[in-house]
């Protein structure tokens, strides 16, 4: 096991670079299971998460290779139309195969992927969608079986949350289903346009992402394509933050703003000033840091998976700020950990009220999930004193070499080996 140890209080200063989109590209890679053709992408970022995919499809007879950032996949010979538990429990997102195999072949087996420690995710809008695309749906042995005979058919499908994930599935499986589907109150998310783009440049008929109505017309087949991941726009909105907790001056390289509409909103509020040019901004942390408050929705709303972050950032400001977290009911497991350094935050269900504090300071602490990881990270970068924060393996799954980008902008922090 490894821990992360941080002497804090250096404000952080320079230039970073944001890596490829965890969550638009975990999709990405399950979706290159509808073609028999090589698919190149580029800008992939090496994470937990994405080996774990990778393995997962390599599992089933995929062909995987690296070069630097970018990854080849040729699925033209798969030879397993399972995923055991085995795989599925490492990661929830494993989930998103059953699509592209169900399209693809017309049948699929893979393990219920069970709950998360942020909360429950039901896949039961994944399965809704399949079975109005036409297939029988059973769950036996802890396992979901889908077939379907011939191809699967073209559908209305309204989804009752608009769920990013289930949105991805069904416009997998669509794909290649006979007929229009219309997916309402679907997922808007930034990640739904890049699979969207990622399909169409496979010669898929993708329309309407980025909105609550997608619609896709299925074809015949698809081709093997070439694809540029869009940048990771939590991990930009992460350094951000760090900036404005460490009062330095950072600007942030491959980014997206337009993604980032409620963080900007946020940090500025706060009192950072930030700039936004070309593919980069660059954020400057204020002397003071004022209070505000937060809620969590979803997509074009202020992302939960920024909620972490922005509470250690409220941790630090001269008043008191409300967060609201309407996404996950268990999202507030960090908040304890910031407790150990000083926090003075008290939770009561869905709310958290932070009263800011003057200083922050180093305590042993452990990551209770990834967004979690990276809350306590900018904690100790602002704390006094040393910081040391186990369980970093939830870290790994959603930052590529978070440390060492970290140390180029100054801060003192690094791996080390438990005892």
């Amino acid at each position: 096991m490894e821990k992360l140890v941080i002497r804090g209080g250096v404000p952080l200063t320079g230039t970073i670079h944001v890596s490829g989109a965890k969550n638009a590209v975990l999709p990405i890679i399950a979706s290159t299971l509808l073609v028999e053709d090589t698919c190149l992408l580029a800008g992939v970022p090496r994470l937990a998460d994405v080996n774990t995919i990778v393995d997962l499809i390599s599992y089933l007879g995929a062909e995987t290779t690296w070069d630097r950032d970018t990854l080849t996949v040729t699925a033209n010979t798969l030879c397993n139309r399972e995923a055991p538990y085995e795989c599925v429990s490492k990661m929830r997102a494993s989930f998103l195969i059953m699509g592209p195999l169900l399209a693809r072949f017309g049948q699929t087996r893979i393990s219920l992927p069970g709950g998360c420690n942020i909360g429950t995710r039901p896949i039961d809008l994944h399965l809704k969608g399949f079975a109005c695309l036409g297939a029988e749906i059973t769950k036996e042995s802890g396992y979901v079986d889908a077939r379907v005979r011939g191809r699967l058919k073209g559908a209305r499908i309204y989804l009752d949350f608009p769920s990013v994930g289930a949105t991805e599935n069904i416009m997998m499986a669509a794909a290649l289903a006979d007929g229009v589907t219309h997916i309402e109150n679907a997922a808007e998310e930034p990640e739904i346009v890049d699979l969207a783009n990622f399909l169409n440049g496979m010669g898929g008929k993708v329309s309407g992402a980025g909105t609550n109505l997608v619609a896709i017309e299925g074809v015949s087949s698809l081709k093997g394509a070439a694809h540029n991941i869009i940048p990771d726009r939590v991990e930009a909105g992460t350094y951000m933050v760090a900036a404005a907790i460490t009062g330095g001056d950072i600007r942030i390289e491959n980014v997206i703003a337009e993604h980032l509409k409620p963080v900007i909103a946020k940090i500025e509020e706060i009192g950072a000033k930030v700039q936004n040019g070309g593919d980069g901004i660059r954020v400057i942390g204020a002397d003071k840091i004022q209070p505000t408050n937060i809620q969590t929705l979803p997509y074009p709303g202020f992302p939960t998976d920024m909620q972490a972050q922005l509470t250690s950032l409220l941790a630090r400001a001269e008043g008191t700020s409300l967060i609201v977290e309407t996404v996950f009911e268990n999202r507030f497991m960090h908040t304890e950990e910031l407790v150990r350094m000083g926090a003075d935050i008290s939770v009561n269900g869905r709310v958290a009220v932070v009263k800011g504090v003057p200083q922050l300071y180093g305590a042993k602490v452990k990551a209770t999930d990834l967004r979690g990881g990276a809350a306590l990270i900018l904690a100790g970068l602002a704390a006094r004193g040393e910081t040391e924060i186990s369980l970093i393996h939830h870290i790994d799954r959603g930052y590529e070499s978070l440390e060492y980008k970290l140390c180029e902008l100054g801060a003192d922090i690094k791996r080390v080996k438990n005892a």
